[in-house]
């Protein structure tokens, strides 16, 4: 796994189940009950999986060590997967209301 800019968007480097490569853009990182988790999204159309779809994982950084490299960990419970995938919808509900404000103050 590995970070890097590309555009002025961060991306990860994630390998999956096949050992195939993904590149995603990180959307962001959502602290859920004291845990942080990272939502990506594909930069490549990927097989079962419709246009927006977005992966999300278990994250953590050693804060000891800010160099280490972050862990990304599958989310293997459901429970706790609906409740970051809740808060990840919050998130989306958030960005548009603030969209929808800065378009309303860009007309006036």
């Amino acid at each position: 796994m590995s970070e890097r800019m590309a555009e002025e968007e961060m991306t990860v480097d994630i390998e999956i189940d096949d050992g195939k490569v993904v590149t995603c853009a990180i959307v962001t990182i959502l602290p859920v009950a004291e845990q942080d988790y990272i939502v990506l999204l594909p930069l490549e159309k990927q097989e079962d999986m419709d246009e927006g779809d977005v992966w999300i994982y278990r994250y953590s950084e050693n804060p000891d060590d800010p160099n280490e490299e972050p862990v990304i960990d599958y989310i293997d419970d459901d429970e706790e997967y609906e409740r970051v995938e809740e808060a990840f919808d919050e998130y989306l509900d958030a960005q548009e209301f603030d969209e929808l404000v800065e378009d309303e103050d860009e007309e006036e």
